[in-house]
């Protein structure tokens, strides 16, 4: 009874403070956002109300205001920009409203479970989807610049000074070695940039859902649900969004730069290049069994989190009748009990991360190194340019598939999780 009554207040201050449910856009209601369009500040030129500042360019170059701002002195509250009307809580979350409503009345023609997956995915697929041939091309351009280094070093080794046609040659590869390098630092930060802000409104849509469903909840909901398990995934989460939206993408990236990598190596020294793709396959196969035992350790996690939040929730209300008879150490003992067997869980997701961030150093070598090794067994003889290129394009392989790709698996698995959390 305590807790319900406690969230019956929180419900009361909140519909106070936001005003009554249906007409509220959360971004709003900050104080860095109820100025005018630059925060009040007549410094910032250019900044229309909500648009922050010019659009975006290439170079970021509307930042440049904001940063001689800085210069001159420390920056405050309101030298931020305000928040484009596209990026809006209201906007957003009734956006994502729509579609999850479309699924409820799908599910219940069909007489399903509805699924709040079904409705991001409707939602953010087409304007998440571009941004994957962005990758697409980054990672394909990394994949061509070993070949371009080898043609460079190949003609080192067989120098001609009477040549100019081969120098012509290598001029023109050092050229397109250089163009990759350019697109690739292009691709990439537009890629990242342009992901973390789909990852950014999904978040916001699915927090305008939840705070939208609380203030609509009845009495006997909310008896059922305390006000620790509602922070708890405005907090913790939604924040999965955040790095799932990141490396998604790598899931089929990943792969498929493995399949042109080792039609490459294969180009370059034949049946060795097995082997070194090899200690790859043995490491994704470890990350699939991994996928699971995130799965696990993060539904176990959010339990003992949940447990302890709601704990702390009923002590902090009912603190005065714990005073009045001495039960601080009874509460402290159990407190803490929650919270060692929440960090029990968090640990064994820390160590496998450590692994996995263990693999991105060392796998990349091991591959280098099984290979040359295959290599020499098998009495194949490899000039310069063959060993720059077979290094180069395992280096290549390191992120996408020793990094990224397992980072993917982690955060999707801690992602579906969430999901399952917040639908229910």
């Amino acid at each position: 009874s305590r807790v319900g009554h406690a969230d019956s207040r929180w419900k009361a201050h909140s519909e106070r403070l936001v005003g009554p449910p249906g007409n509220r856009d959360l971004t709003t209601h900050t104080p860095l956002l109820q100025k005018g369009g630059n925060g009040g500040n007549p410094d910032v030129p250019g900044q229309k109300p909500g648009h922050g500042g010019t659009k975006p360019s290439l170079v970021m170059q509307w930042l440049n205001p904001l940063f001689k701002i800085g210069h001159k002195r420390k920056l405050e509250a309101n030298d931020m920009y305000s928040v484009l009307p596209e990026d809006r809580s209201q906007r957003l979350g009734e956006e994502l409203q729509g579609y999850w409503d479309q699924e409820v009345e799908r599910a219940q023609k069909d007489a399903q479970e509805p699924s709040l997956m079904k409705a991001i995915v409707k939602c953010y697929w087409k304007s998440y989807l571009i941004w994957g041939l962005f990758i697409f091309l980054e990672e394909g351009t990394r994949v061509v610049q070993p070949i371009f280094l080898g043609k460079m070093i190949s003609y080192a080794e067989n120098y001609d000074p009477d040549d100019s046609a081969a120098l012509h040659e290598a001029c023109g590869y050092a050229a397109a070695l250089s163009a990759c390098v350019l697109v690739w630092a292009v691709l990439h930060h537009l890629y990242f940039d342009h992901v973390q802000r789909v990852g950014m409104r999904l978040r916001v849509a699915v927090c305008h859902m939840i705070y939208r469903k609380t203030l609509r909840l009845s009495s006997s909901a909310m008896g059922k649900t305390t006000t620790g398990q509602i922070v708890n995934l405005l907090s913790n989460d939604v924040s999965r969004f955040d790095q799932v939206m990141i490396f998604l993408h790598y899931l089929w990236v990943g792969p498929l730069q493995c399949i042109a990598v080792t039609a490459l190596l294969w180009m370059e020294i034949g049946i060795s290049c097995l082997a070194g793709m090899a200690v790859l396959i043995i490491l994704l196969l470890l990350q699939s069994c991994f996928r699971k035992l995130f799965s696990s350790l993060r539904s176990k996690t959010t339990a003992f989190a949940d447990d302890r939040i709601r704990t702390m929730s009923e002590v902090i209300t009912g603190i005065r009748a714990i005073k009045m008879n001495a039960w601080e150490k009874s509460f402290i003992d159990l407190i803490t009990r929650l919270r060692r067997k929440e960090i029990s869980k968090i640990m064994r997701s820390s160590y496998l991360r450590g692994m996995n961030l263990a693999s991105f150093f060392t796998v990349s070598k091991i591959m280098i190194f099984v290979t040359f090794i295959t290599n020499d067994l098998l009495d194949h003889l490899m000039t310069a340019s063959q060993v720059f290129v077979v290094v180069t394009l395992f280096e290549a392989l390191r992120f996408s598939s020793t990094l990224y790709f397992p980072l993917a698996i982690e955060n999707v698995s801690e992602a579906v999780v969430s999901i399952q959390r917040i639908k229910v």
